[in-house]
């Protein structure tokens, strides 16, 4: 009797033992052909963050503004629940290379206790979308608080080895918040400026700044948004501040204003194949 039960918890642990290496090289062979599809991707999205208060919906101006003339794309929207629960909305069109992805957060409040929170929900649904849409190379922009995400994101969960950021453009981001002078450095600035050397230093950096009263846009003061200068200079391989003035300057115009719309297409959006700049050098 003995032997006879012997017998069988040493074939039950055999087939689990079996069972577990089938499983396992499945598992590896899904792994192997999802990494294979990522390294090969031709696919280079650009990510959109919105700011505090802002919706899925904040970018559908600018988007629309981006697709007029013959390179239309796709747009997919994303919103991160509290939980870490996702929605998508859109749908990406055959063998468009260069979508729009907007991550939006439920909890879109401002602070930098929520800023923190919004990083790491922002890392999971940039992980998701690779692994849905098999890409590895990215375009970023942030508005508002979304630079201030992105810059959260890109010293604290960034992998160069598994994604790879082109470009990063900031538009009106308060990276002192209200503060205006450099001497009074929030937590959050110091915080950045502390892990700045995590930064990608094949990164280029655009930030905007606007200005409706030559201090400010409305909201951000003028000195908040130059804060940037010290996270990203002599860190990144190209930091360059832009302003912007006249029509559609102030805070929350910025996404739609005509000149910002112009440096998106000149310094952030890949070009389209067969492109001037595409051709390699001679």
């Amino acid at each position: 009797m003995r032997n006879g039960l012997k017998w069988v918890v040493t074939a039950g642990m055999f087939i689990l033992l079996v069972a577990m290496i089938i499983l396992g090289l499945r598992w590896s062979e899904v792994k192997t052909s999802t990494n294979r599809a990522i390294f090969n991707s031709k696919m280079t999205p650009t990510i959109l963050i919105p700011g505090s208060s802002a919706s899925q919906n904040r970018f559908d101006g600018l988007v629309k503004e981006l697709n007029k003339g013959v390179n239309k794309h796709s747009l997919l929207k994303v919103t991160v629940k509290e939980t870490g629960a996702m929605t998508v909305s859109g749908k990406l069109r055959a063998r468009d290379q260069a979508p729009y992805m907007v991550v939006a957060f439920e909890n879109n409040h401002d602070g930098y206790a929520n800023i923190k929170k919004q990083a790491a929900w922002f890392n999971k649904a940039i992980l998701m979308l690779q692994k849905r849409y098999h890409f590895r190379r990215f375009q970023a922009i942030g508005h508002s608080n979304g630079g201030l995400i992105w810059t959260r994101y890109l010293e604290q969960y960034y992998q160069a080895e598994e994604l790879q950021v082109n470009v990063l453009m900031t538009i009106g981001s308060p990276y002192n918040f209200a503060e205006k002078s450099i001497n009074n450095k929030t937590q959050m600035l110091a915080d950045f400026i502390k892990h700045r050397s995590s930064l990608p230093t094949d990164l280029t950096v655009y930030s905007i700044l606007g200005t409706e009263t030559y201090d400010d846009d409305g909201i951000v003061p003028e000195e908040s948004v130059e804060a940037g200068k010290y996270i990203f200079q002599k860190q990144v391989a190209h930091y360059t501040q832009i302003t912007v003035t006249g029509d559609d300057a102030q805070h929350s115009d910025l996404p739609q204003n005509d000149q910002i719309v112009q440096l998106i297409q000149q310094n952030v959006l890949p070009k389209p194949m067969g492109s001037e700049l595409n051709r390699p050098k001679s």
